[in-house]
């Protein structure tokens, strides 16, 4: 009596094991045609879902692969919410769906042809996988088991389709920027001929000057009536050409800038009473 009562909770749990276990999707009456689109007799294997067919089944270029079967939920026959016959590439795991059509009953069908098979699953090497995928809501375990291979046949007079790689977010090769350089200054002896050529104008002009009248005789009455002002805009001249200088050396342009502003400033209204003073005497008859 004791060992009934205990066997009997054992066997219970045995038994929900069982039924729930058998609570699922799964299909039956399953079978796999290939139909060529010229007369001829159609090849046709039966499928399972627990044992997938041996041999692959080939597709044509002109052949249609047709599956049906009957989708059932706990042994019954029901539509389920997704039906789909999966091909997969099994190199690079690709795979493309192909929904079937389903009736109320559970009988469902599928029709494939080359047409509808993407570029990278045409151009496979190895045959591709085919699994029947069924599922729905509910508690009922879902289904995805192999059933066959294909094997996709080509036409050796027609060339394979085009297939262009997709471009693919992802890293990239470190970028190793090379900056431009900074200026240089050109060579020593270039820039002192040049600052050479600049200071024998001065003797030039001062032997330019003499040689067309000049007068130093009325440089006493012009400090004494305008120091300030022909110092100035003699003084203003020199700080010029060393700005220029300073730029010319190590200096940039914001830094010119300011100072050309305030030198700039300082020659023009110096200059205008230095002038002005000069005028004044030329208008006397002086030189």
């Amino acid at each position: 009596m004791r060992l009934t009562q205990s066997i009997a909770p054992a066997l219970l749990l045995l038994a929900a094991g069982v039924a729930q276990a058998a609570s699922g999707w799964g299909f039956d009456d399953g079978s796999v045609q290939i139909a060529a689109k010229k007369a001829g007799e159609a090849v046709k294997e039966k499928i399972s879902q627990t044992s997938p067919l041996s041999k692959p089944v080939s597709l044509g270029t002109t052949d249609t692969l047709k599956l049906s079967l009957t989708a059932k939920d706990n042994g019954k026959g029901k539509r389920p919410h997704q039906a789909f016959l999966v091909l997969q590439e099994p190199e690079s795991g690709l795979e493309a769906p192909f929904p079937l059509t389903v009736k109320e009953n559970g009988k469902a069908v599928a029709q494939i042809s080359h047409k509808d098979l993407p570029v990278q699953l045409l151009l496979a090497n190895k045959p591709l996988k085919a699994s029947v995928v069924i599922a729905s809501f509910g508690s009922a375990q879902g289904l995805n088991t192999p059933v066959f291979d294909v094997k996709i046949e080509t036409d050796a007079n027609v060339p394979p389709p085009a297939y262009e790689k997709p471009l693919r977010y992802g890293k990239q090769p470190e970028i190793h920027h090379i900056f431009r350089p900074d200026p240089k200054s050109p060579p020593k002896v270039i820039s002192l001929f040049f600052g050479l050529a600049v200071i024998a104008t001065l003797p030039a002009l001062l032997i330019g000057w003499v040689a067309l009248g000049g007068n130093v005789n009325h440089l006493s009455k012009a400090i004494g009536a305008a120091l300030l002002s022909h110092a100035t805009f003699f003084g203003s001249i020199l700080a010029m050409e060393f700005v220029f200088f300073m730029y010319y050396t190590s200096w940039n342009l914001f830094q010119v800038l300011p100072v050309i502003a305030a030198v700039g400033a300082a020659t023009v209204f110096s200059g205008t009473k230095a002038l002005g003073e000069v005028q004044s005497r030329r208008l006397a008859g002086e030189r």
